[in-house]
């Protein structure tokens, strides 16, 4: 089974614009890899989490900041697909 990628955020916040060029970067890049990504407002302010299945590759607060786009592909790599090649979203 394909695993969802979940990216819950803050709407307070303005993020959903953020989050959803996000969705359509992962989409593009991991067509045959992933299920879907799924949007989904948080009730908590300042919330910021990428998740994989239910495991969480990205949280915003502890981490101080957004994942670059490149960074976020490749968390998303390595538990959807390790083998995947990304191109120039390999290097940093």
């Amino acid at each position: 089974m394909k695993p969802i990628i979940t990216i819950e955020y803050c709407p307070k916040c303005g993020w959903m614009l953020r989050s959803a060029y996000m969705a359509q970067e992962l989409l593009q890049t991991f067509t045959d890899e992933i299920k879907g990504v799924m949007l989904v407002p948080s009730e908590t302010g300042g919330a910021f989490y990428v998740f994989a299945d239910n495991l969480l590759i990205f949280d915003r607060k502890a981490m101080e900041r957004f994942p670059e786009i490149k960074e976020l592909k490749r968390l998303v790599r390595d538990h959807v697909s390790p083998g995947k090649d990304l191109g120039h979203s390999d290097h940093k």
